[in-house]
């Protein structure tokens, strides 16, 4: 217990040297060094006085003013010396000063926010596995034991590579612990910035999985039914951008509206969040909807003369020029968010952290340099990418041989692994009593999927010349209206329960088990353009 009190002497008396050397003589308790709040007070106070100019006095006590009058010095003037502002916050009242030292009595970097300074620079190995084995919370620890899969994934990937079961299983468990080295590594990074900039950099790399499946899906993706590697994984990729949206607005919101309920009767949460991040969703939903519909009213029609080729060329178009529009949305989303009202948003944040249970913990933890956070970000997004090719790569074997639906896979197989990291770290979020911090990085992780991840897949697939587009099923078109209309009803009124959290999990396991029922498309059917992986170059017809 002493040696948690207790605060290295250095400190301390670099702290007294300071305030002798520039107040006059005054008792400093020793009760003052007991805590590091009291700790980071006095130094910032000690730094703040060192910086005042100290108007020489004469041998009567009074000040030498600069039109050589002379006044007596009150004890009013000693109390506004020692609480008066520097000139600069004086004239720049909305400016943040951040203090010298931190609340673990570290000085702080230039540019970096005191609660993200470990008071290091470089890497230290030892520092860096014992911070990240830790992680950021005892759920994310815990993820940490499934870190031997990741070197068994790789061995049995080029030892055994007839393994294919083998090879999924491994390389599906093996993203995990990945995925949450990066979710930490996001984490720690965006405690060094800015409130609002660092939520959206924290989930911009939480998305980052996502985008690397989707590319390396895209980039295995044949269209050509002759050539005799064709596996056309497009089917997979439209399943597994609603299947994200929908692991965020019914699993991940229904954990957090659940965990926060567990432990409280309700929870409030702030209009500007909830109320924002509604309505892009059902903006976002819009956008990736009207493909799908404008090929479904046209499929059958005997009204219009189009035959199937020129309606899917259409359905391209519309598709490519519906994802420029909605990265035009995001980016002026992140504009909004950063800029033109960061203030309510930092606003907001800053008053869930003041309500954080475990936010004195969290202050004393050890945090990663800036450094070390960039070196595990390059390593985990390295072996994500690893897990990501061979997980494709066993997809075909477990549609044709398994005979599991792509509609599954992508639907339910591929977000869950995508978003497990980033669906525990907001979980505990609103576990703590932070639940404007859970719903951002929940509602904010969604509207990254349908403004930026699945619009850019289509970009890029038209970079490659892949026909990559938004046409998805109808019956997957369904589940994402249903899902943001309930999603929406029970944010409006600003308060949650574990009810309500329990009601959207139950909701996603029934879509789970009709997805798992739900058939391969055969090519040229109604709702779909592409064959899916278990049809084959022989699906040209039917089975």
């Amino acid at each position: 217990m002493l040696a948690q009190v207790q605060i290295k002497k250095a400190d301390c008396e670099r702290a007294v040297h300071v305030i002798a050397a520039t107040r006059p003589p005054q008792p400093i308790p020793r009760l003052a060094f007991k805590t590091p709040l009291a700790i980071s007070a006095v130094l910032n106070s000690a730094a703040a006085s060192s910086r005042r100019k100290i108007t020489p006095r004469n041998m009567f006590g009074r000040r030498k003013e600069k039109t050589g009058a002379v006044r007596q010095t009150t004890g009013q003037d000693l109390e506004l010396a020692h609480t008066k502002e520097p000139k600069e916050a004086a004239s720049h009242p909305h400016k943040h000063h951040h203090p010298v030292f931190n609340h673990n009595g570290h000085k702080v970097t230039k540019g970096i926010h005191p609660d993200g300074e470990s008071g290091r620079k470089g890497v230290h190995p030892h520092h860096f596995l014992r911070i990240s084995a830790r992680s950021a919370s005892k759920l994310s620890m815990a993820v940490n034991v499934l870190w031997p899969f990741v070197p068994a994934a790789i061995v049995v990937r080029y030892a055994r590579p007839e393994a294919h079961l083998w090879i999924f299983v491994l390389n599906y468990i093996a993203i995990v612990p990945t995925a949450n080295l990066i979710g930490f590594a996001g984490q720690e990074l965006a405690r060094k910035l800015p409130k609002v900039f660092g939520v959206l950099v924290e989930t911009f790399l939480g998305g980052i999985v996502e985008i690397v499946l989707f590319m390396v899906l895209l980039r295995k993706n044949i269209d050509d039914p002759t050539d005799e590697k064709y596996n056309n994984f497009i089917p997979v990729i439209r399943a597994a951008i609603l299947g994200s949206i929908l692991a965020n607005v019914l699993l991940c919101l229904g954990c957090c509206l659940f965990a926060g309920g567990l432990r409280r009767d309700e929870q409030d949460f702030d209009a500007a969040i909830s109320e924002v991040g509604s309505g892009l969703l059902v903006t976002a939903g819009f956008g990736l909807m009207i493909p799908a519909a404008f090929f479904t009213s046209l499929s059958g029609s005997t009204t219009v003369d189009l035959d199937a080729e020129q309606l899917t060329d259409k359905v391209l178009t519309i598709s490519r020029v519906t994802s420029v529009i909605l990265l035009v949305a995001f980016l002026l989303y992140g504009w909004f968010q950063m800029r033109s009202h960061h203030g309510i948003y930092d606003a907001v944040l800053e008053k869930d952290e003041a309500r954080d249970h475990d936010r004195h913990k969290d202050l004393k933890k050890a945090k990663l340099t800036l450094t070390e956070c960039i070196l595990a970000l390059v390593i985990s997004i390295t072996l994500v990418c690893f897990h990501a090719i061979f997980l494709v790569e066993g997809i075909e074997y477990i549609v044709e041989e398994r005979h599991v639906s792509d509609s599954f896979i992508g639907l339910i197989l591929i977000p869950l692994v995508e978003k497990a990291a980033e669906n525990l770290t907001a979980v505990d979020e609103a576990w703590d009593n932070q639940i404007n911090f859970a719903l951002a990085h929940v509602l904010g992780a969604t509207i990254q999927t349908a403004l930026l991840n699945g619009p850019l897949v289509v970009i890029v697939g038209w970079g490659l010349h892949k026909a990559m587009d938004l046409n998805f099923e109808i019956f997957n078109a369904v589940i994402l209206i249903l899902a943001v209309i309930v999603a929406g009803n029970f944010l409006r009124d600003g308060k949650s329960n574990y009810l309500e959290g329990a009601l959207c999990i139950l909701i996603y396991i029934i879509i789970a088990i009709a997805s798992f029922s739900y058939p391969n498309p055969i090519h040229g059917a109604a709702g779909t353009s592409e064959a899916s992986p278990a049809t084959g170059a022989g699906a040209e017809g039917g089975h």
